[in-house]
């Protein structure tokens, strides 16, 4: 056990021989670290908090109550080997959050990146790899090999089927069903999940200049109402954009998937 000399560690907590607490850290009463964890500096796990596994949690993260971090996958197909759980730097961890390890047929690895908000009663499945600036609100749940880049919202009680991608900035609405790709900068809403258009408000807020929201525009237009398959849109568009902005979306079409995409209309 390697618990720094200016890590604060309540006497009521348990902490197993083997894990790494970092310089100022702190570890509230009735947390269980476990052996195979790495603590980084000042993260804070305020009580009653598990991480368990091969775990690491990046610095300055703050975990609330009763969150389980890096237990073993809700996979039939798992069977003890030993998989991680990577949680980046600055990440918000609220009450109840459930974030699982890796299995062997998926990498071995559930990835999250940094300046993450993971609301109340969130979950991230195994071999999941998240980006940085993610919120995931209160009660959503991502399914196993999910992908969501950053700076993704996904709403409040809302479900992401395993193997989706997210593409960055995309927005999904609350109490929505997600079972195909979502484009960068899309905006998914209803039951089902139907792409409803761009997240606009997002790209304004991230001062995202006019010509590429309108790039943005015309290309989501060409995307719905082009001719041919969708994948021949997106090789057209990338032919003829000089917006950075629309090469993210044509490079993410064109990127190997394992699910079909959610496009202009259908659900």
């Amino acid at each position: 056990m390697a618990i720094s000399h200016e890590a604060l560690v309540h006497p009521m907590a348990l902490v197993e021989d083997g894990a790494t607490i970092g310089a100022g850290a702190r570890i509230g009463p009735f947390c269980h670290v476990g052996a195979e964890v790495t603590i980084g500096a000042n993260v804070e796990l305020m009580s009653h908090v598990v991480v368990q596994g091969i775990t690491e949690i990046g610095a300055d993260t703050l975990i609330h109550p009763f969150a389980v971090i890096g237990g073993i996958p809700q996979d039939l197909k798992f069977n003890g080997e030993k998989t991680r759980l990577v949680v980046g730097a600055r990440n918000r961890i609220r009450e109840h959050v459930t974030m699982n390890a890796g299995t062997e047929g998926g990498g071995g690895v559930t990835r999250v990146g940094d300046d993450g908000l993971f609301m109340a009663g969130c979950h991230v499945a195994h071999d999941c790899q998240v980006g940085s600036k993610v919120i995931i609100v209160n009660n959503a749940a991502l399914a196993g090999h999910c992908v969501i880049e950053d700076d993704v919202i996904i709403g409040g009680l809302s479900g992401v089927h395993q193997w989706v991608r997210i593409g960055r900035g995309a927005i999904i609405g609350a109490v929505t069903m997600v079972t195909h790709d979502v484009i960068p900068y899309g905006l998914v809403q209803a039951e089902r999940g139907k792409l409803d258009g761009l997240n606009l408000v997002g790209l304004k807020r991230r001062g995202v200049a006019r010509s590429d929201i309108t790039a943005l525009r015309a290309a989501f237009q060409m995307l719905a109402q082009g001719e041919g398959a969708f994948q021949d849109r997106a090789r057209r568009l990338g032919e003829e954009t000089e917006s950075d902005y629309v090469r993210q979306i044509v490079d993410f079409v064109l990127a190997g998937s394992d699910r079909s995409f959610l496009t202009p209309g259908k659900q």
